[in-house]
């Protein structure tokens, strides 16, 4: 018997001009008669959080008791994905202050951030980061942090005695190290793709509309002679999702090109839900390529201003959220938790569809959906929003209903555990929850 099946490493890239296209995976990366376990096809895992401000219309949230319960207003859009939900209740973020920037400095870290307005802040370690120190070595990025909302240009306290740093990422390599949280797509897009430069270099190369891959035609074609023909649709259609992020972007910077006068950031949809998407499109193919395996959303930020007008929700998203026990505005902001739920489910309806391995994606993912604030009239700091989705067909629904007030740290310890890591306790954690 002959087998003459074109072998290529998992980590194979396309190289152009200012360009490096990372590829998913081919079944020409899985030799053949080679034990699926020991070839590329023997799947790696992602971990993923999303997080959402200024708490959540709770009875709206948690589902009754037990498992395979029906799926609450909010948590609704999940419907296609219900027998891989799990819904966790009863966490709490630790600290006595309700109040916003604590609730994101807690969130990942399971620790109380340093009362100041100064330099001097301090929170902890996250736990994404303890976890991309385990399984991210050999990615090209040891982590992705995105946002929708910028608020690095504030300086001193953006809450009563709390510095802007606590609220403007979810993310810290160490106690006094936060992670910046990109919102522009184009440099996300660069920063996985190679194309680096100034805002200036990037507008000039968007006004000669050339794709990154016109500069690949050639690598491509050589990777493609030999290949067989699946491997070769799945090329295309990969290289069709690439080009098609690139042509939304180009797309969203063309909008008010004249009006373009000072060096700024470009890229970022106008749109919030356009912004959304493509953020998740992007970690999506993140994910598909292995550039990384672990990524923070922050969907929106704590004290998030934002208004819906498409939900009704004419006032900004922090005041509805101090909804006074009102009826109506109680009423707005589940909307607005069941919204920022339907473009959640979008992305993992992405990832559900995209093979990879003997799977999918979402088969090989773990992803966090949640807040470090409960009832947002009262900054309540239990029982947490939280909810995680992910894993093969059939592990859920599940309602995992801990103890009363349970540290999340108690949770993240035994996350990080799952992905091989030793870790004892995070923060104010007095235990470990497995889940």
């Amino acid at each position: 018997m002959f087998v003459t099946k074109k072998a290529l490493p998992r980590r194979t890239f396309l190289r152009g001009l200012s360009a490096t296209v990372a590829l998913p995976l081919l079944d020409s990366m899985v030799p053949a008669l080679t034990a699926v376990v020991n070839t590329a096809a023997n799947p790696q895992r992602r971990l993923g959080f999303v997080y959402i401000p200024n708490g959540a219309i709770m009875d709206q949230w948690t589902p009754t008791t037990g498992d395979d319960f029906a799926l609450p207003p909010i948590l609704s859009p999940l419907e296609a994905v219900r027998n891989r939900l799990m819904v966790v209740t009863n966490v709490s973020r630790p600290g006595d202050d309700n109040d916003h920037a604590v609730s994101s400095a807690g969130w990942l870290s399971g620790a109380i951030a340093k009362e100041t307005e100064g330099e001097d802040f301090q929170a902890g370690r996250t736990i994404d980061q303890i976890v991309a120190q385990q399984i991210g070595q050999d990615t090209p990025l040891l982590s992705l942090e995105l946002a929708t909302e910028d608020f690095t240009g504030y300086v001193g306290g953006c809450s009563p005695g709390y510095a802007c740093a606590y609220v403007n990422t979810v993310s810290w390599a160490s106690p006094s190290t936060p992670l910046p949280m990109e919102i522009n797509p184009r440099v996300v897009f660069e920063r996985m793709f190679g194309r680096a430069g100034t805002s200036a270099q990037r507008l000039a190369r968007m006004r000669t509309n050339r794709s990154i891959l016109d500069s690949i035609t050639t690598d491509l074609d050589d990777l493609e002679r030999g290949l067989g023909s699946r491997d070769r649709d799945r090329i295309d259609e990969y290289l069709q999702h690439v080009r098609e992020i690139e042509r939304r972007i180009q797309q969203t910077e063309a909008r008010g090109l004249e009006d373009i006068t000072i060096d700024a950031p470009i890229g970022v949809p106008a749109s919030f839900d356009e912004h959304v998407e493509l953020m998740f499109d992007l970690l999506a193919l993140a994910y598909q390529s292995d550039l990384t395996r672990v990524s923070t959303f922050m969907m929106a930020r704590e004290f998030s201003m934002r208004t819906y007008p498409q939900l009704g929700a004419t006032e900004p998203h922090h005041a509805i959220s101090h909804h006074g026990n009102k009826a109506e505005q109680i009423a707005l902001h589940a909307k607005i938790n069941a919204h920022h739920m339907g473009l959640f489910s979008r992305f993992v309806e992405k990832l559900r569809t995209t093979p990879d391995g003997d799977g999918s994606v979402l088969d090989h993912s773990l992803l966090f959906y949640g807040g470090g604030m409960s009832n947002g009239n009262a900054h309540s700091a239990h029982p947490l929003p939280l909810l995680a989705v992910g894993g093969p067909e059939g592990a859920g629904p599940r309602h995992v209903e801990l103890a009363p007030y349970t540290p999340i740290g108690n949770l993240w310890v035994g996350v990080a555990n799952q992905f091989g890591s030793r870790l004892e306790s995070l923060g104010e954690s007095t235990g470990r929850v497995d889940v």
